[in-house]
């Protein structure tokens, strides 16, 4: 017989064993941010594209489990200003894209999540106006 402790298929030292809910099931803290769905708005120099954003999480900072809100988001260095073809479908991807990859590194900070007061309402509340925070 072996002396070897690792014959028997012992588990290796420190293992901690998972069950399969703590593997595979909803992390204990998730955030899903996606930009959807744009939309142009308005008529010559008035027209402007908002966009949907679809929230899932389950990280207790925020309201809502769920929500779906539509934002005209003018954040100047995400991406930069379009002067020619600004309403090209290329273009309004791009923005769409930058956009959502912008609120899910902000939604996804721990300390914005639970320190800032605008974040939640303005991923999440509908009838959000900046004017009241």
């Amino acid at each position: 017989m072996s002396t070897n402790p690792w014959t028997l298929h012992a588990p290796p030292p420190n293992r901690v064993d998972q069950s399969m809910e703590d593997r595979y099931g909803v992390p204990e803290n998730s955030l899903e941010i996606e930009v959807t769905n744009p939309k142009m708005h308005g008529e010559g120099r008035k027209q402007y594209v908002d966009y949907e954003i679809v929230c899932y999480t389950n990280i207790p900072a925020f309201k809502h489990k769920e929500s779906r809100v539509r934002r005209r988001v003018n954040i100047p260095s995400l991406p930069g200003k379009v002067f020619m073809d600004r309403f090209a479908d290329e273009v309004i991807e791009q923005r769409r894209i930058g956009l959502e990859r912008f609120l899910q590194v902000v939604a996804g900070h721990p300390l914005l999540q639970t320190g800032s007061k605008i974040l939640g309402p303005f991923i999440q509340d509908p009838n959000f106006s900046r004017e009241n925070y």
